[in-house]
């Protein structure tokens, strides 16, 4: 791994200017940004689904499509960036990600609100969003730094959750949510400067060491023949499945209680405050304790936190807490789970098989959201899916335990 930051220096020194610190503001900057839209985007459901007399089965198949898209779209943004640089891959997808709002905005069939929120905003966040992000800290920044930037990058998309889900609510209130949508929109739009700071140089053999000089085809048939690689993607799907269902479907059932919109802007946005001390404490965490028994403490806390928040009389009080508790492991996983494929695997093909762990974190979400939605308009309530979801954690805490915390054991080429 120290060769890759040897050969990666005359990179660096042709933009000097791209200290760490520059490339961690700028890379937090970009995960606020692409976070935060789509963390607002179950305030949008009554407002269009009482315009458009949309049931909320058709905004949740838009949402989990995007969830879907994002994650199928990952592994191909990442393959591409690892070959031809992060760049042009951040620009690209920052744009779709701004057209897709503003389809959203213009929408008025469910097959336009389809096509914007669902397929050009999750291929928009699959080129754009923290994951990329990520990616880019393991390639530019040196060892001791990665496990602080890492929580650092994820706590700002939490950052972004805090800011704009109030906001958010405060623009649909007072501007209508047509407005709300372009204002996102044109805010997507400083992804591109920003993205300078994180490009990365195209893959060649004289900046790939040895040791990393692997095919695409090698590389993934060396990570799905390994077991902790394997589990470690079996327990991604909970995240998304989990996180997906609450931040679409909470502000709802919310307001199904008594509780007010603006009350439910807030408990999203305690999930995003929180949450930055979560990945923080987790980024710090992990240079010290084992990352599969974080993660499985997260999965397992997280379900415990659903437990009791379904079995007590819903407040704005017990609504405020759950946020709170909630938010400390929201994005908490994705720190120690990058780092684990790092430390398996190296930075070579780095955002290809995180992206791959990433598609199993969105089938998990495109699965929450829908089932949220088909769950509801069936039965009224969302009852099966909270339950679901602590069945899940409980599986995922489990499966975490095994996994082995070494680099993959690769046969050393001999010398000419």
């Amino acid at each position: 791994m120290a060769a890759t930051e040897t050969d990666l220096r005359p990179f660096a020194a042709a933009a000097n200017w791209r200290t760490p610190l520059v490339i961690i503001v700028c890379g937090c900057a970009i995960g606020m940004l692409t976070f935060g839209p789509r963390s607002s985007f179950g305030f949008f459901i009554q407002p269009m689904s009482r315009e458009f007399s949309w049931g909320r089965d058709v905004f949740g198949l838009a949402l989990a499509l995007q969830n879907l898209l994002w994650g199928l779209g990952q592994p191909v943004a990442g393959a591409i960036a690892d070959r031809f640089g992060i760049l042009r891959v951040m620009c690209v997808g920052a744009v779709l990600y701004a057209v897709g709002l503003l389809m959203m905005r213009y929408a008025v069939t469910p097959l336009s609100l389809n096509i914007g929120a669902g397929v050009l905003i999750g291929f928009g966040l699959s080129g754009c969003s923290f994951n990329l992000v990520l990616s880019a800290f393991s390639k530019l920044l040196p060892p001791e730094r990665r496990g602080v930037a890492l929580g650092a990058g994820t706590a700002a998309g939490s950052f972004g959750q805090f800011l704009f889900a109030p906001f958010g609510v405060a623009m649909i209130d007072n501007l209508g949510w047509q407005t709300a949508l372009t204002v996102f929109a044109g805010l997507m739009l400083l992804i591109l400067p920003l993205s300078l700071a994180l490009a990365t140089p195209p893959a060649t053999s004289a900046n790939v060491p040895a040791a990393d000089q692997q095919s695409f085809k090698t590389a993934l048939a060396e990570a799905f023949g390994h077991r902790s690689y394997v589990l470690l993607v079996l327990g991604f799907f909970t995240c998304g499945f989990q996180l997906a269902f609450i931040t679409v479907h909470l502000p709802a059932f919310l307001v199904d209680r008594g509780i007010s919109a603006q009350t439910g802007g807030w408990v999203i946005a305690a999930i995003g405050l929180f949450n930055i001390i979560g990945s923080l404490s987790v980024g710090w965490l992990q240079n010290r304790f084992p990352k599969r028994y974080i993660l499985s403490a997260i999965y397992f806390l997280r379900a415990m936190a659903i437990v009791a928040f379904i079995s007590f009389p819903i407040t704005t009080s017990s609504a405020l807490i759950f946020g709170a508790a909630t938010g400390l492991t929201w994005l908490s996983t994705v720190p120690p789970t990058s780092a684990l494929v790092a430390l398996m695997f190296g930075t070579r093909w780095f955002s290809t098989l995180y992206g791959f762990a990433f598609v199993s974190h969105q089938v998990g979400g495109f699965l929450g959201v829908l089932l949220g939605g088909i769950v509801f308009e069936k039965f009224g309530s969302y009852t099966p899916i909270w339950w679901l979801s602590v069945l899940f954690g409980v599986l995922s805490a489990l499966i975490n335990l095994p996994i082995v915390e070494a680099p993959v054991a690769r046969p050393v080429a001999l010398a000419a």
